[in-house]
């Protein structure tokens, strides 16, 4: 075919010039040859269009290389041929494959430029898209546009800037377009100045402008901009709504809203999305209701909603009732699952949403991780994120900083650190995670070179970061270094220390025994210490054995939170630990008459992808006789190392052998017997609770872990502890 056509080409040439020296003297003998040559021309021109045809379809379908084929097998390609190829390379985001073919291409038309460049501009490349522009031989307004975007999409705005101004005649579309650059930076003083000198304006122009006053919180600027418009689409009615929406003004907002002439779902939605952000979900749910027509946006604002609010059962309701869903839609009853505490439920819906032919999206890996983290599903977890590689998800720092978070609150910090320095984009929050996961896994001088290697890579710490540097000092016992941290947030970072810094330099100088002088910070804080700050200085109370100072923040406390039944318990074994069994009395009697009662504790442990749950005296786990009697085996065993009940921590009336029996069965410890019995040799045994785990359970599981010589990794309600051999990283003060 190929040969065949070759001879087509050079006939059609030879032809071409015969049929021009015969046009002065056209007789018979030029009819004949003009036969002969037009099928010849009309065959190649047939064959160019089949292939071009081909390269358009395997290209719109993502099949680059067998567009490639047909390509490479065309002995002809005209201009058209070369930026079909280029532009399904774009189109397909294969930009190295689209330069390679650029550079080959033997003549380029503006169509070629500008095809290049725009793939430059959709993936964000900017300096490549720049050498691109600089080299065109001829710019056009469709060049001159795309090097903006460019700047805009990506914040250059000061290079967006100096190219707005070195041309005159730029069309409204691009003045439209840098304005909007300037309203998503929240330059509003830019973008009004631009606003300004516009010699036209369109609803986009006003609509952003307005738009831009509303979310800054403007809300007599974003009106004024209203009242002055000359033209007033369904979009700029809605920027209104959503101005007073974001002030809280809802019932100016339904005022604006029921003014509106031909309103549109878009309206509806940003209206009850209003509703919901100020959790009158009646009012989202008439508004809902009163809908003429619905779309799927409409659906997913109202379950998200319901799910935000902690009503799941609703948001399950108009999730079953839905006809179309989309990735947006599972997303909202997953994350509504989640923020519950279904995890259950999350991963059941998770594998329906698989069965619904749904693919996966940033949102719902996030929930899904989200998930694995709250439950301390590990292997889970890594099922998840192997998904997410497969997808391409986990380059991104929204999914990226998921993975963290899954792996922190799971105890791998180990793979934590090696997603975080495998992420090639990070964030504040990014750092953020690695470093309070390295603090709460009690790895404080980690957590301290991350902080390092932060602010060399250039990113400011903020009030989150301090959190975390402090804690990490705290867990790590470095008095001195959190102190002078903390002194210096305000000038070295412009960071004002809030109460959750002052609870952490507490916890700081009451794990050093510096309890007078935790007092004292307190007494000197600019605000109101709450009851967590009065709790800090209660643990560390109880801690060092000082029952004045315990008993104070206790009864602070108490005028606070006077339901608090955590802090009635570690104020009676404070009472315990100095014997004062009078007291102790007093104060159960006292949670009896308020009807206090301490949340019940649960733990649990992954085991084969499966996640096992106990409680206290567990009586209804299948493996309940052979847990219970492994515990008998070890407790024989830790006697001899010299282990002795703590029964004082017991706050029931019961007999001295009940309370070790009831000591013996701790959620925790049940955990670890099924873990030890279950997981492999060699590999870590990983144990979640609830709540703060109690001094007994913490002694035996260090006891545990020297006799069977495993590591025992067990996360509470405060912080991780890694026990081996008989220590504790917290240096048993938690």
């Amino acid at each position: 075919m190929i040969a065949v056509t070759r001879k087509f080409q050079s006939c059609s040439a030879q032809s071409s010039r015969l049929l021009q020296t015969m046009r002065a003297n056209y007789n018979l003998r030029g009819k004949h040859l003009h036969n002969f040559c037009f099928p010849v021309q009309k065959a190649r021109d047939t064959y160019i269009v089949k292939c071009t045809n081909s390269i358009s379809t395997h290209m719109r379908n993502g099949h680059c290389h067998l567009a490639l084929r047909v390509f490479d097998s065309m002995p002809y390609k005209n201009l058209f041929s070369w930026n079909l190829m280029l532009t399904g390379y774009v189109k397909n985001r294969r930009l190295v494959d689209a330069r390679n073919l650029f550079d080959l291409m033997p003549q380029k038309d503006a169509v070629s430029w500008n095809v290049m460049l725009s793939g430059y501009v959709r993936s964000g490349c900017v300096d490549e898209a720049k050498l691109v522009f600089d080299n065109m031989p001829y710019k056009d307004s469709i060049s001159w546009n795309g090097l903006l975007a460019v700047y805009v999409q990506n914040g250059r705005l000061e290079e967006a800037r100096r190219l707005f101004e070195s041309k005159v005649d730029w069309e409204l579309i691009s003045w439209n377009c840098l304005m909007g650059g300037y309203v998503k930076r929240k330059m509003l003083g830019d973008a009004r100045r631009l606003f300004d000198h516009m010699p036209v304006r369109n609803a986009i122009s006003w609509n952003t402008m307005i738009s831009g006053y509303a979310r800054d919180g403007d809300l007599l600027q974003a009106r004024r901009l209203f009242e002055e418009s000359p033209v007033r689409d369904v979009f700029t009615w809605t920027a209104m709504v959503f101005a007073y929406v974001q002030s809280g003004m809802l019932d100016e907002a339904r005022r604006v809203f029921d003014e509106m002439p031909g309103k549109r779902e878009m309206a509806y939605n940003v209206m009850i999305a209003g509703y919901v952000q100020y959790k009158k979900m009646d009012m989202a749910r008439e508004l809902f209701e009163a809908m003429p027509c619905r779309n799927v946006g409409s659906w997913n604002t109202i379950i998200s909603g319901y799910g935000q609010n902690g009503d799941i059962a609703q948001a399950r309701e108009l999730f079953d009732m839905m006809t179309q869903r989309d990735c947006v839609s599972w997303a909202a009853i997953i994350a509504g699952y989640a923020q519950t505490g279904h995890y259950e439920k999350v991963m059941h819906m998770l594998v329906k949403m698989k069965r619904d032919g749904k693919s996966l999206n940033r949102s719902t890996f996030c929930c899904a991780l989200s998930t694995c983290a709250g439950m301390a599903a590990l292997v889970l977890g890594k099922q998840v994120h192997g998904q997410a590689v497969k997808t391409g998800y986990d380059n991104g720092c929204l999914v990226g900083n998921a993975l963290l978070e899954m792996y922190c609150k799971c105890g791998s910090i180990g793979e934590a650190y090696d997603v975080f320095e495998r992420m090639q984009l990070k964030d504040i929050i990014s750092w953020n995670t690695m470093l309070a996961g390295y603090a709460r896994h009690g790895f404080g001088r980690q957590a301290l070179l991350v902080f390092d290697s932060m602010k060399t890579a250039g990113f400011k710490p903020d009030e989150i970061t301090m959190v975390g540097v402090l804690l990490a000092c705290s867990h790590t016992g470095l008095t001195d270094r959190g102190t002078e941290y903390f002194y210096s947030m305000s000038k070295d970072y412009g960071i004002t220390p809030n109460s959750k810094h002052y609870n952490c330099m507490i916890d700081l100088l009451g794990r050093a025994g510096l309890l007078e002088e935790a007092h004292n910070l307190m007494r000197n804080m600019p605000f109101e210490p709450d009851a967590a700050t009065w709790g800090a200085l209660l643990g560390a109370s109880r801690i060092h054995g000082n029952a004045e100072l315990g008993e104070k923040a206790a009864e602070m406390v108490f005028n606070m939170e006077p339901n608090n039944a955590g802090m009635y318990v570690l104020l009676s074994n404070l009472y315990a630990t100095l014997g004062k069994w009078v007291d102790v009395g007093k104060l159960r009697l006292k949670m009896r008459q308020l009807g206090i009662q301490k949340i019940p504790g649960y733990s649990w442990v992954e085991v084969q992808n499966k996640i096992h749950k106990f409680t206290v005296g567990d009586c209804f786990h299948p493996e309940k006789d052979r847990i219970y009697a492994y515990l008998e085996e070890i407790d024989l065993k830790m006697k001899h190392e010299g282990h002795v009940s703590l029964v004082k921590l017991v706050l029931h009336d019961v007999e001295e052998e009940e309370k070790k029996r009831m000591l013996k069965y701790h959620s925790e410890k049940l955990a670890v017997a099924f873990g030890i019995l279950t997981i492999p040799a060699g590999r870590p045994i990983r144990v979640m609770k609830n709540l703060r785990v109690c001094e007994d359970c913490h002694n035996v599981i260090k006891y545990i872990s020297k006799i069977v010589g495993r590591l025992i990794i067990l996360r509470d309600s405060h912080r991780f502890h890694y026990v081996s051999e008989g220590i504790c990283s917290c240096g048993d003060y938690w």
